[in-house]
């Protein structure tokens, strides 16, 4: 009889547990509408990684109206043309992904800033079905509580920009000694063209993939800039 009783219980307590996750992450959710991010794990396991080396850990946050326009651009430019427009996720870049997976071909994947953001900021890097389950929950909070605005001025603070860079003004300061607000199109686009993999794809001294890509998204500047919503977002 006691038995019966043990399973009941222990379903109790589970479920005040995650109500009480549940609202602490909410709350914590709501809090980074206007408090900013202390760290996130890849900034602690980057900050473990660089014991020993002749590397320092970078970060220096920088208010939305204190970094360039061309570096919000090209950040867009770059990792979601579609930023403005989506609620979160690009499904028919999902779509895209999942077919060429299908066909056993290696494509980079299909997440959004706001994805990115829901990843660095709440979770860690990897892949798995559980953690991607969580990104989905996160990115739909984030872009219902923050808006879009606030999920790029994140997103240029968290993001991993050199080896122990991590956000627009240390990478800035790192690489051409001035603030993110001086930022030109160049050297955006060059910041800009690491993010797929900011160890590899090295800014300074640049890799020739960095300069590749910097072409690139160069010529998606030209493209994205005139559209109204693009103007609206990079204010």
């Amino acid at each position: 009889m006691k038995t019966k009783g043990i399973v009941p219980r222990i379903w109790r307590k589970l479920k005040i547990v995650l109500l009480v996750l549940f609202i602490a992450h909410l709350v914590y959710i709501i809090a980074l509408k206007w408090m900013n991010p202390p760290t996130t794990l890849t900034m602690i396991g980057s900050r473990i990684g660089l014991i020993g080396s002749d590397k320092s850990f970078k970060r220096q946050w920088v208010d939305y109206a204190d970094i360039s326009a061309n570096a919000k651009l090209a950040v867009m430019s770059s990792e979601d043309q579609l930023f403005p427009d989506h609620e979160g996720f690009d499904y028919k870049s999902i779509e895209k992904a999942i077919d060429e997976s299908k066909k056993g071909k290696r494509r980079r994947g299909a997440s959004t800033i706001s994805q990115q953001v829901a990843k660095n900021v709440f979770l860690w890097q990897g892949g798995g079905w559980f953690r991607k389950g969580l990104e989905v929950y996160f990115t739909f909070m984030i872009e219902k509580i923050w808006g879009k605005k606030r999920i790029l001025e994140v997103y240029l603070n968290v993001a991993e920009m050199g080896d122990g860079i991590f956000g627009i003004e240390a990478a800035a300061q790192t690489y051409y000694k001035k603030k993110a607000s001086a930022l030109n199109r160049e050297e955006s686009a060059m910041i800009a063209a690491c993010l797929p993999n900011p160890i590899t794809h090295t800014v300074v001294p640049a890799a020739r993939i960095t300069v590749w890509r910097q072409k690139r998204i160069l010529q998606q500047m030209r493209n994205l800039a005139p559209d109204p919503d693009i103007k609206e977002m990079i204010k």
